[in-house]
Formats: structure tokens, sequence, C-alpha cells
């Protein structure tokens, strides 16, 4: 009956041990996942505070777009059908965690690149860089990174326009960004910036009373290649921002939901060690009468 006892003893310290160490693991994971909820709640607050900031440089970037875009509008400026030369900027930025955003604009640049396999591409941020390197390698002409920390300023499109401007001149430009529609939602989108040639050519563009011997077609050109890009720089920094907000309340509410369920799990396997000790001593006990 003593042997009996002590081989009950030591099964019995052996699953304690195992249970502790399951408890532990447990309490390990759970604690893990209530840091990750801190650190996704905190994202979301500051996404949500700059979203405001964003939305606001964006109406105004599209308040001049919309200007320059009814200039050729009257001008009745027109894009060519048949480039022989033609460039696609791809406007996204060097940050993550923020959902699909990303991965969708390089998604429509390589669906563009079908219809234009001989195409330029120009990246702004590493994200689509990245993304485009992997299949368009000899594509890809020009890049730039450092975008998307704060909100998009004239200065830093126009500095990017000139570095493009120095691949020479291309008959064809589009850019390619993310729309912003909603808080909740954006479009990857396009739109074409005009040339020297095609602003020359229009129809009306004696509206404006420009001299044939200025150099205004140029600067039209150049002024437009640097709004069009401070315009999808500026959605597509608040898409990134409303994306990362939704993205970080999504995490958030898993990592609600794992930590509810890990503590069930923690309550139960704790009460299930306390039982077994309970019943291996009175078991013990029972075994030494």
């Amino acid at each position: 009956m003593f042997r009996l006892s002590v081989a009950n003893i030591a099964r019995s310290a052996g699953a304690s041990t195992r249970n502790y160490a399951t408890l532990r693991e447990i309490e390990m994971r759970l604690k893990s996942i209530k840091n990750i909820e801190k650190i996704t709640n905190t994202m979301k607050i500051v996404a949500s505070t700059r979203l405001n900031k964003a939305q606001r440089a964006m109406a105004t970037s599209r308040v001049y777009h919309e200007g320059d875009q009814e200039v050729f509008t009257t001008a009745e400026t027109k894009a060519p059908e048949d480039a022989e030369k033609t460039l696609l900027v791809v406007v996204s930025s060097d940050k993550g965690l923020c959902g699909s955003i990303h991965s969708q604009i390089a998604k429509s640049a390589r669906l563009r690149l079908k219809d234009v396999p001989n195409a330029d591409v120009v990246t702004i941020g590493d994200k689509t860089k990245v993304q485009l390197l992997r299949t368009h390698p000899d594509n890809v002409k020009l890049s730039f990174n450092g975008i998307g920390k704060e909100a998009p300023t004239f200065y830093e499109a126009a500095l990017i326009a000139d570095e493009i401007k120095k691949l020479g001149d291309y008959q064809k430009v589009e850019v390619l960004y993310n729309k912003f529609v909603s808080g909740v939602s954006f479009l990857p989108s396009e739109f074409s910036v005009f040339s020297t040639d095609a602003i020359k050519s229009s129809e009306k563009l004696s509206t404006f009373e420009v001299d044939e011997d200025a150099e205004i077609p140029a600067t039209l050109s150049e002024y437009g290649l640097a709004n069009s890009i401070l315009s999808a720089l500026a959605d597509g920094y608040a898409s990134e921002i409303s994306a990362r907000r939704n993205a970080m309340d999504n995490a958030s509410k898993n990592a609600g939901d794992m930590i509810n369920k890990y503590s069930i799990l923690y309550n139960r396997t704790r009460q299930a060690v306390i039982t077994n000790e309970l019943v291996d001593i009175i078991t013990g006990a029972s075994s030494l009468d």
C-alpha cells in the first residue's frame, strides 16, 4: 500500500509540473497579446488624429488639381492615343501595417503594364518599388523613398517632378495612385499629365492669349506634373492613414477576442490543476489508511 501511494504521489507531481508549464505558457501568451492590443490601440488613436490633417491637405491639393485640369479642359488638350514613349508614375509610400493599399496600386500598375509593356515606370515609395521589381525589373527606371511620413507639400512634389523630367520627354504620362473615397474605402485610380507638344497642339489654347514663342506650354506641362504628383500624394496619404486606422481597429478587436479566449482557457486550466491536486492529495491520504 505504501509503494502504491508513493507511485501515485510521483505521478501527481509530474502531472502538476506539466500543468504548471502549460499555465505559464498560457499566461505568457496572454501577456503578449495584451501588449499587442495596447500597441494596436495606440496606433489606431494616432491614425485617427492624423486623418483630419491628411484630409485637409487632400482637399487643398484637389482644389489646385481641379483648377489645373479646368485649364486643359477649356483648351481642349488631348493626350496622344498611340504614344511611342509612355511613363507610369506609381504613387504609394514606405510604411506598412495598412491593409492591402500598397498591393492594390501595385496590381493596378501591373495590369496597366500589360497594355503598355514597354512603358517606363517611376515608383514613389518603397512598397510598390519592391513589388514591381519582382515582376517588371526592366521597366522601373527611377524610384523615390522617404515618402508618407507627413502630409505632402508642393515643394516635395516639385523636387520629384524635376527628377522625373531628367529622364527625358514622354509623349504620355500617367499617374497611378490610391484615391480617397471615404473613411473606410479607397480606389486605385489614374490621371494623365499632358506633355509640352500636347499642350501646344491644343485647339483652343489661344483662348488664354498665349504667345506662341513663349515657353508657357513647357511651364504648364512641368507645373501640371508637379501638381498631379502632389494631388496623388495627398490622396494616397489620406487613404493610407484611413486604411491603417481600420487595420489597427480590426487588429485590436481580434486581440480582444484572443484575450477573452485565452483568459477562459487559463482559468479552466488553473481550476483543473487545483482539482487534480486535491484529488491526488485525497487519494494519497486514503492509500495510507
